[in-house]
């Protein structure tokens, strides 16, 4: 296979394109065929031995792809060659395969291409998590983005705007300001010829702004800073801009602010059941249109040093993308044609991150595809209380609320094991919808294993593989769900289960 290699520490220039082997899949892990790699800042570091992590050379840089999955490696359960993904592979993505630990793998949305795929995890990922958990942005409130032409820029841009922000972007030249408007700005500040804090000064009223998105940092910092409302808070998210900014302390003082780290990357690793809340609520968006990576240009490999070349000059506006699989350009081109949004497989979802299917036949191909993630569901005790007088099991570690807190190790009642499985048709509702059918019915179990207690006021959630569809009769399929449930907070799943369903058109 062929991968663009760094053998010495250096500039663009000096990586090569090459011939190595073909990867094998380790245990937990899974090769992937590369149809798309995007180009991110820690690329540009991790060339230079400027990057928190240091891979050994040779390597490949490229964090970030999709593609197809060639091989899975012992104990992969989720994953099987064939699969459309995309991944966080660290680096080693410029290449024809890369190996990802299988943690790191997610099903690509119905319809989406590689390109697109491997365009958003990383920009809205970070994005989604700095204004969200760690600026907790409010509508009506005012955010500043600086960089706001860039990959992450870009998306923190639109995320605003969907969370009900008054977005004021700032970068470096009107044509990146006229894609920021396109993504909806409602101001914007070219910082090349305006200056940042009188600027917004005049477009506040004299307020300032409560959320400064900065992954520039360099001389634009402290005066975003000086820009601050009471109470703001300033989101350290990088340093392309290069210097890495000494921030006088005393602003955080004067404006009782505060400056607040973003590592995307370690937020997902520490918390994983967050991050897959936030890459949950991310699909949704994406699948009903509300989000969109601006593509500025694909690179074949053999151009790939040449892109993050672009990206260090800062001429790359959105993303640049390098294609392994060229079919992919032209399926990007005709999803994207006038600026629409990609065609998905199935039709509009009416409800964040819901399939909607048009028939049985439609659903048929999808088998063997992830489902995606119910809501979350509170169990209460309510719920509990019903459950044990609709099947007369009135066991007192479920209902008695005195009696678990003296002999319970875990001092409050738990819901029955069929309890928590019970939500499976409320959750399947909720994850997808055939929209020819006239009936459904949710029959019963293949196999059930009850793996941990769920204590009253817990909350619980599904996910789901249609493991497959089969047509028992005419305008009538026999569907095999492969169903996990959770508990926030808690890694090791509650319940897994094989669910049968039958549905009649």
């Amino acid at each position: 296979m062929k991968a663009l290699l760094c053998k010495e520490y250096g500039l663009p220039e000096t990586l090569k394109v090459e011939e190595v082997d073909s990867l094998k899949a380790s245990p937990g892990k899974v090769v992937i065929s590369v149809g798309a790699c995007s180009i991110n800042f820690p690329d540009t570091l991790i060339i230079r031995n400027l990057y928190q992590f240091k891979p050994e050379l040779p390597f490949s840089p490229g964090g970030e792809v999709a593609g197809i999955i060639k091989e899975a490696g012992e104990g992969v359960k989720h994953l099987k060659p064939g699969d459309r993904v995309f991944a966080l592979c660290g680096w080693g993505g410029l290449s024809e395969e890369v190996e990802v630990d299988a943690k790191r793998v997610f099903p690509l949305l119905p319809g989406m291409d590689f390109i697109t795929g491997a365009s958003v995890m990383y920009n809205y990922g970070t994005s989604y998590h700095a204004l969200k958990d760690r600026a907790n942005l409010q509508s009506g409130e005012t955010l500043l983005v600086l960089g706001a032409g860039g990959g992450v820029g870009l998306a923190a841009v639109e995320l605003g705007k969907l969370m009900g922000a008054t977005i004021i972007a700032a970068a470096s030249t009107d044509e990146k300001l006229k894609i920021c408007k396109e993504k909806g700005a409602d101001h914007v500040i070219n910082y090349s010829t305006e200056d940042i804090k009188e600027t917004i000064k005049a477009l506040t009223n004299g307020k300032g702004v409560d959320v400064v998105y900065d992954p520039v940092g360099d001389k634009y910092a402290e005066p975003a800073i000086r820009s601050m409302a009471w109470k703001g808070r300033y989101l350290v998210v990088g340093f392309a801009g290069g210097e890495i900014p000494k921030i006088p302390l005393n602003l955080a003082l004067l404006k009782g602010c505060d400056i607040v780290g973003v590592f995307w990357g370690q937020f997902a690793e520490k918390e994983a059941e967050n991050n897959m809340e936030n890459i949950r609520q991310l699909a949704g968006y994406f699948m009903q249109g509300k989000l969109k990576p601006h593509i500025h240009k694909t690179y074949q490999l053999h151009e790939a040093s040449q892109a993050i070349s672009d990206l260090m000059d800062r001429k790359v506006v959105g993303k640049a993308v390098v294609v392994m699989m060229d079919d992919e350009v032209k399926s990007h081109k005709i999803q994207n044609h006038q600026g629409t949004q990609p065609t998905l497989a199935t039709e509009t979802v009416k409800a964040e991150g819901k399939l909607v299917f048009k028939n049985i036949a439609e659903l048929k191909t999808f088998k063997g595809k992830s489902l995606g993630m119910s809501p979350w569901q509170e169990i209460s005790q309510k719920m509990i209380d019903d459950f044990a007088a609709s099947t007369l099991d009135f066991q007192w570690i479920h209902i008695d609320t005195e009696r678990v807190k003296l002999e319970s190790p875990l001092g409050k009642t738990i819901a029955h094991g069929y309890n928590v499985l019970s939500f499976s048709s409320h959750f399947l509702y909720e994850m997808f919808e055939v929209k020819s059918i006239k009936m459904g019915l949710n029959y019963g179990c293949n196999k059930v294993r009850f793996m941990s207690a769920t204590p009253v006021g817990s909350r619980v959630r599904m996910s789901a593989i249609l493991v497959d569809v089969e047509e028992t009769a005419p305008n009538q399929a026999k569907l095999t769900i492969e169903a996990t449930f959770n508990i926030k907070g808690q890694e090791k799943p509650v319940c897994v289960a094989e669910i049968l369903s039958m549905i009649f058109e």
